[in-house]
This record gives C-alpha cells, structure tokens and sequence, in this order.
C-alpha cells in the first residue's frame, strides 16, 4: 500500500503528538488526531506546519484531519493508532477499551506513555498482543530514537512490524524486550538526573556547571558513540576500577530531593512558568528554542552522514 493511502491515528495533540504527526505526514501518511480542545484541533495545523519546517519537510498539512472524539475517526482507513494523553493511567486504560472496540482486528495499538508499562495500559483487554509501547523523546520531530516496548503478550512480530514502519518514516527503532518501568531511555537518562541533583542540592556544583560538564565531557562523546562502545574505546578495566570507587558513593535516592521538589511547590517547572532553575522571558525561550532545534539539527546531519538513520 502507498505510504499517501495510509492512515495514522494520534489521540491528542500536545507538544508529543505535534512531532508524532509530522513524523507521519512528512513520511507520506495521512494523519487523523483526536483532541477533545477546540483550541487545540484549531491550532495543530499551524504547530504541525512548523514542526515539518524544523525537519526540512515539505509544510503540507493538506493530509491532517481532526476530530473531536474517538467516535468520530474513520477507524475502518486507520492502520496503526498511537495515543498521547496526559500520564493519567485510568484515562489510558478507558482509551485503549474504546481503541480495541473501533478498531480493525489486528491493528497495532500503541502508546506514547513515558512512565506506564503497556501491560497495566492494557490490563484485562482481549487483544493484547496488539498492544505495545511506541515512546518519543521530545521533540519527537526530531529526536530519531523510538522505543518499541512489549508486555509479554505483545506479539513480536508485530512489534517488529510497527518497528519497521518506524525506521521508514526516518526513525531509528530499538525493541525494549521487556515491559518495565521507564523502558531504557528514561531508566538510564533517570539514573543521570538523580545523580545531577543530588550535586545540586549537595551544594557540590552549580546548574551551569552541571550542564556544561555532562555537554562539554562524556555528553559530547555520547554523540559520536554509546555508553557501552564508548567503553570499547578507553577500556572496561578502567571502568571496572573505577566501579569499586565511585559507585558506592553515588546517590540511591528513592524520590526527588528537596532542591527539585521546591521549585515544583513554588511552581518553577521551566518554560511554562518562566522559571525553573534558570529565569526565562519569552525572548530568552524563544532563543533557547531556536538554539536547541539547530543543535538538534546538526546532529542529526552526522548521523544520516553515517548512514544510522
């Protein structure tokens, strides 16, 4: 089937599912989004038209169309669904009821959750082996990684199918084998955070420099290689040594520590408020945007020179 004759559905219209939709439309499909927000189905193909000039697409929405409910959707054209709602777990396990009802048998059902195990997404369901994870990492436009993660009812060679369909539309897919909790991009990049906040609150290092080390140290490495090649280079004997040392004295917080929860009480959480551990203004996020995307971009011009996307 041609790519022009297939059809995505995204529930919701956020910030993930604006890059999830330009992933699908600059790859050639047509994109059905639902979004209970008037504002929100108004204002998509605007937020899509920008996000398919930040991937150097074509800006042409011409193949978006939106709905107010699930009901509504051509569920008889969709070929894969990927949901994107808020991290609420009742809310997902209503959705993915009324997705396997309207569906056609055998389509993939995926969601977007960066926190819930597809197993509880889809707990009491009957076609859970169509059920899996399809998780982005903001700004899904143009990040290339997707974690394809099963529940150990997921059907493999389905998840390797939606997979596939992943790496057409320019992604670079890994198969998360099993169902747990943050999946291995947020695992490991959790591991790093609590260890950067603890410095933090420890009074150890500033935020500047916290975020200047990990960029301008092993963080620019990891954009030439992974944690585990990267080790192939300098050693896994200096790492083994270096485990014995440091390792035991690294934080094993079980919670955010008291530095995060107060700007979260204070209501700092970043560019929504303006404020988090830096102080923002429209212009300067504007900036930090423009920078961030450009940087992104540059990155990505490597790695398609490398042939890994």
């Amino acid at each position: 089937m041609p790519q022009s004759e297939r059809h995505a559905l995204v529930l919701g219209g956020g910030t993930m599912g604006v890059g999830i939709i330009a992933m699908f439309l600059g790859g050639g499909w047509k994109v059905d989004v639902v979004s209970r927000s008037a504002s929100t189905r108004d204002g998509l193909p605007a937020a899509t038209s920008r996000a398919l000039q930040a991937m150097a697409k074509p800006d042409d929405v011409s193949g978006l169309a939106t709905y107010a409910t699930l009901e509504e959707a051509p569920w008889s054209k969709i070929d894969i669904a990927v949901e994107t709602v808020t991290e609420d777990l009742a809310l997902k396990q209503k959705i993915f009821a009324d997705m396997e009802k309207l569906s056609r048998p055998g389509v993939p059902l995926t969601s977007n959750s960066s926190s819930f195990p597809i197993s509880e997404i889809g707990k009491g369901l009957s076609s859970q082996d169509r059920m899996m994870g399809l998780h982005f990492f903001m700004p899904a436009h143009l990040i290339p990684l997707v974690e394809v993660v099963r529940s150990v009812h997921t059907d493999v060679g389905l998840a390797e199918k939606v997979g596939a369909i992943m790496s057409a539309l320019g992604k670079r897919p890994v198969q998360v084998k099993k169902d747990v909790i943050g999946f291995l991009g947020n695992r490991i990049q959790g591991a790093l955070m609590r260890e950067a906040l603890w410095l933090i609150e420890e009074g150890v290092a500033s935020p500047e420099d916290i975020d200047a080390t990990v960029r301008l140290s092993f963080g620019f490495r990891y954009a030439a290689a992974g944690p585990i090649t990267q080790k192939e280079h300098s050693g896994w004997d200096t790492t083994c040594a270096v485990a014995k040392t440091i390792w035991p004295d690294l934080s094993n917080a079980d919670g955010p520590p008291p530095v995060l929860q107060r700007n979260v009480d204070q209501g700092r959480i970043g560019f929504k408020t303006k404020g988090g551990f830096f102080d923002w203004d429209d212009a300067s996020i504007a900036k930090e945007r423009a920078r961030y995307e450009r940087a992104l971009s540059k990155c990505l011009e490597i790695f398609r020179e490398e042939g890994i996307l």
